[in-house]
C-alpha cells in the first residue's frame, strides 16, 4: 500500500464510519473497483482508531459526564439521572458485539464474509430495515430519556455491524428508532454506544496485527488513521445537522442502489466476489516476510 491509497483510505474511513453507509464494505468495495487487494479487517479495524478519536473529541463533555455518572452510580450516587442512565445504557449495550466480536473475529476475518455477494446483501436488507424502522418508529424521544434497556435493545442491533455491509451506526440508528428516538437523538445515541467497542476493536487488532504493521506498513496506516480522524469529525457533525432536518431516506436509496450496482458488477464478472489475495503474503511466515 502506498501514501495515495493509504489516503483514500483514510477518507473513505472518515466519512462512511458515521454515515450509515458500512465503512467496511467501501473499504471493500473500493480497491475492487481500483484494483487494489483489499486491506484486510485488520487494517479497517486500526484505522478506526482515527474515527474513534473523532467522536471522542465532538461528544467529549456527553461522554465525560456518562462515564463519571456511572461511577458514581456503582456507589449508590445518583442512579437515576439522566446522565448515569446513559453510562449504563451505553455499558449493557456494549457487552454483546464485544463478546459476540471475540468468538466469531475468525468468522468475520473469512473471505467469505468478505465476499461482495455477502456485503451487497447486507448493503440492501439494512436499507430496507433502516427504512422500516422510521415508518414504524415513533420518533418522538429525546436523548434525556435513555435508559439502561434502551442499551440491551440497541446493542443487539449493534451485533448485526460484526457482519460487512451492515454498518456499524446503520445498525445502532436503526436500534435506536425502533425504540422510538428521533432520527437526530438516535444517531447521537449510536456514536456514544458505538465508541468503547470501536476503541476495542481498534485496540485489539493494533495488537494483534502489531507485527504486520511495522516497516514499511507502518507509514500508510498511520497517514489513513490521521486522514480518518480528520474527515470522520466532520462526518459527525454533518450528519448531526442533517439529521435533525431530515430524515434517512438518502441514506437508504444510496444503501440499496450501490447494493444493486455491486451486484451487477460482480454478476458481470467486471469485478471479484471475492478477492484472492487477500491475506496470502500474511500467509507466508514472519521469517519469509521479513
Amino acid at each position: 500500500m502506498d501514501v495515495v491509497q493509504a489516503i483514500v483510505y483514510g477518507i473513505v474511513q472518515g466519512i462512511t464510519e458515521w454515515l450509515p453507509i458500512s465503512s467496511t464494505a467501501h473499504l471493500r468495495i473500493v480497491p475492487a473497483l481500483m484494483g487494489w487487494p483489499d486491506p484486510g479487517a485488520g487494517f479497517t479495524a486500526v484505522i478506526q482508531l482515527g474515527t474513534v478519536l473523532a467522536v471522542l473529541i465532538y461528544f467529549w463533555k456527553d461522554l465525560g459526564k456518562a462515564l463519571k455518572a456511572w461511577f458514581l452510580s456503582l456507589r449508590g450516587i445518583g442512579r437515576d439521572t439522566p446522565e448515569a442512565k446513559m453510562g449504563w445504557a451505553v455499558f449493557v449495550g456494549t457487552v454483546p458485539i464485544i463478546v459476540l466480536g471475540f468468538l466469531l473475529k475468525d468468522f468475520i476475518k473469512s473471505d467469505q464474509t468478505r465476499s461482495l455477494y455477502v456485503i451487497a446483501s447486507t448493503l440492501i436488507g439494512m436499507g430496507v430495515f433502516m427504512l422500516i424502522a422510521e415508518k414504524v418508529g415513533k420518533r418522538t424521544r429525546e436523548i434525556g430519556s435513555v435508559e439502561p434497556k434502551d442499551g440491551v435493545v440497541v446493542g443487539l442491533f449493534q451485533c448485526l455491524s460484526l457482519i460487512p455491509g451492515m454498518s456499524r451506526s446503520g445498525s445502532t440508528i436503526t436500534g435506536a428508532l425502533f425504540a422510538g428516538f428521533d432520527a437526530s437523538t438516535a444517531a447521537r445515541f449510536s456514536f456514544l454506544l458505538s465508541f468503547p467497542s470501536i476503541l476495542a476493536a481498534g485496540l485489539y487488532e493494533l495488537y494483534e496485527e502489531r507485527s504486520y504493521l511495522q516497516g514499511e506498513r507502518l507509514a500508510p496506516t498511520l497517514v489513513a488513521t490521521v486522514v480518518s480522524f480528520v474527515v470522520g469529525y466532520a462526518s459527525i457533525a454533518f450528519l448531526i445537522r442533517y439529521l435533525q432536518r431530515r430524515g434517512i431516506g438518502v441514506f437508504v436509496g444510496y444503501r440499496i442502489a450501490l447494493g444493486l450496482l455491486l451486484l451487477f458488477l460482480v454478476q458481470t464478472g467486471r469485478i471479484e466476489a471475492v478477492d484472492s489475495g487477500i491475506g496470502v503474503e500474511r500467509d507466508v511466515p514472519a521469517q519469509a516476510r521479513s
